[in-house]
C-alpha cells in the first residue's frame, strides 16, 4: 500500500489547483460582461460560482472518506447508484471531463504562443505540448507529481505578483451602467463559470495514490477549490476594472487587454507568459488524472483489459488520452465548447451527489457529512437550476450534451450490461 500512495495533501491540492486554473478564468469574463453589461455583476457571478464549488468539494469529501480509491465520479456512482450510472459518469469523463477541455486548452495555449512560434499552428504546438506531458506522466507517478507541484508553485507566484503590480496601476471604477440583470442570463452565465471552476474534484481521480486519503482526500479539496475562488475574484476585479467595458465586453483575451491597458505591449507579453503557464499546468493536472479514471474502468470491465494499470502509472490509459484529445484538438471548434462542457459536466457532478446522499440515507451516522443535508442539497439546488437555464436559452449545447449521455447510454446498453457490478460499499 505504501508503494501505491505516494502523493501527500499538497501534490493532491495542487493537482485540484493545476485542474481549476486553466483557460477559463482568462477567457470567460468578455462573455459575461457581454451579457450581464456590469462589472459587479460579472464578480457576482464568480463568487457564486466559487460558492457551488465549494458546496460540491465538502459533498465529494464525504466520498472520498468513505470510498477513498481512484475512479472518480465512475466510482462513486458505480458504487452507490448502479454501474449504469457509473458508466455514463465515465463517459463524460473520457469526451466531456478531460478530451475535450485537453484539446481546447492545448489549442488556447497554441494562439498565445503564436507569436513566440511563427510559422507554428496553434494545433501543432497544442500537439507538442500533450505529448511532452503524457510522457512526464507515464514515466513514474511522483517524478510526474514533482513536475505538476513546482509548476504550480510558478504558477501562483506569477499570479500573485501581477495582482500586486496591477492593484497599484489600477485607475478608479467607471460606473457600470446596467439596465438590469436577468435571472435567466445570469444562471446561463453560471454555467459559462462552472467551466472556469472545474477541476475543484480533481484529487478523487487519484484517490488510490494519496497517503491518508481520510484526511488529505476531502481537505485537498476544500484547500484547492478555495484558494482558487480567492484568486479569481482578485484576477477578475483586475481584468474588470482595468479597461472600458467596451474593450472587455465580448473578447476572449480579456487578460491581455486588461495588462495592455495597464502598462503596454510588456506587460501584455508578461501576461500572455501566465496564461501560458496557467494552459500547461492544466494539461499536466489532466493528463494526470483523467487516465486514472479509464484504467479504473478498464479493470472493472467496461474498457478494453490493456487499459488497466498494472504497476506504476497508467501508461496505456495516458496513451489513449493522448489520442483521443488529439483527435479533438485537430477536428474540433472551440465555439460553443465551454458551455457543452459546464452542463454535461454539471449533471455528472449532480448525480454523484444524489449518490452520496442515497448512500448517507443507507448508512445513517456512519457516514459523516459536513453541513448535512444543507450542504448537498444546496449544491443540487444550484446544479438543477444551471441545467434549466442553459436549456432555455442554449439548446443546441444542451442539446449535444444530453445526446453525449444517450450515447454513453447505448454503449451501455449493447457492450457491458451484462458485466459484473462494481463493489457496493458495506
Amino acid at each position: 500500500m505504501s508503494n501505491e500512495r505516494q502523493l501527500g495533501l499538497f501534490s493532491a491540492t495542487a493537482l485540484v489547483v493545476a485542474n481549476m486554473i486553466g483557460a477559463g478564468v482568462f477567457t470567460i469574463s468578455g462573455f459575461l460582461l457581454a451579457s450581464l453589461h456590469s462589472r459587479l455583476a460579472v464578480l457576482l457571478v464568480w463568487a457564486v460560482g466559487g460558492i457551488v464549488a465549494a458546496l460540491g468539494a465538502l459533498s465529494y469529501g464525504a466520498l472520498a472518506r468513505r470510498i477513498p480509491e481512484s475512479g472518480g465520479e465512475y466510482l462513486f456512482l458505480s458504487r452507490t447508484l448502479h454501474p449504469a450510472v457509473g458508466y455514463l459518469a465515465g463517459w463524460i469523463s473520457l469526451l466531456v471531463g478531460f478530451s475535450a477541455p485537453l484539446a481546447a486548452v492545448s489549442f488556447a495555449f497554441g494562439k498565445y504562443a503564436e507569436a513566440w512560434l511563427p510559422g507554428w499552428p496553434p494545433e501543432a504546438s497544442g500537439s507538442l505540448l500533450l505529448l511532452v506531458f503524457a510522457v512526464i506522466h507515464a514515466v513514474h507517478v511522483r517524478r510526474g507529481a514533482w513536475v505538476q507541484n513546482l509548476a504550480v508553485i510558478a504558477k501562483l507566484a506569477l499570479m500573485v505578483a501581477f495582482i500586486g503590480f496591477a492593484a497599484a496601476r489600477l485607475r478608479p471604477p467607471a460606473e457600470d451602467h446596467s439596465t438590469g440583470i436577468s435571472v435567466s442570463a445570469f444562471g446561463a452565465c453560471l454555467v459559462l463559470v462552472s467551466f472556469g471552476y472545474s477541476g475543484w474534484n480533481a484529487a478523487v481521480y487519484v484517490g488510490g495514490e494519496v497517503r491518508n486519503p481520510q484526511r488529505n482526500l476531502p481537505a485537498s479539496l476544500l484547500l484547492g477549490t478555495g484558494l482558487v475562488t480567492i484568486l479569481y475574484l482578485a484576477l477578475n476585479a483586475i481584468f474588470l476594472y482595468a479597461a472600458p467595458m467596451e474593450k472587455l465586453s465580448g473578447h476572449l483575451d480579456v487578460g491581455r487587454v486588461a495588462a495592455e491597458a495597464l502598462g503596454g505591449p510588456v506587460w501584455g507579453n508578461l501576461a500572455a507568459v501566465l496564461v501560458c503557464l496557467a494552459l500547461v499546468t492544466s494539461v499536466s493536472a489532466m493528463l494526470m488524472a483523467g487516465p486514472r479514471v479509464y484504467a479504473r474502468m478498464a479493470a472493472d470491465g467496461y474498457l478494453p483489459h490493456w487499459l488497466a494499470r498494472a504497476d506504476g502509472p497508467p501508461r496505456a490509459a495516458v496513451a489513449f488520452q493522448l489520442l483521443l484529445a488529439l483527435i479533438f484538438l485537430w477536428s474540433a471548434t472551440y465555439e460553443s465548447l465551454l458551455t457543452y462542457v459546464g452542463f454535461t459536466l454539471g449533471i455528472s457532478t449532480a448525480a454523484t451527489v444524489v449518490g452520496l446522499i442515497v448512500l448517507r440515507r443507507r448508512e445513517g451516522h456512519q457516514l459523516p457529512v459536513w453541513g448535512w443535508p444543507w450542504v448537498p442539497g444546496l449544491f443540487l439546488l444550484s446544479v438543477m437550476a444551471m441545467t434549466a437555464f442553459t436549456i432555455v436559452r442554449k439548446p443546441l449545447e444542451s442539446f449535444v450534451g444530453l445526446g453525449t449521455l444517450a450515447a454513453g447510454w447505448l454503449v451501455w446498453r449493447c457492450c457491458c450490461a451484462r458485466q459484473q457490478p462494481a463493489e457496493q460499499p458495506r
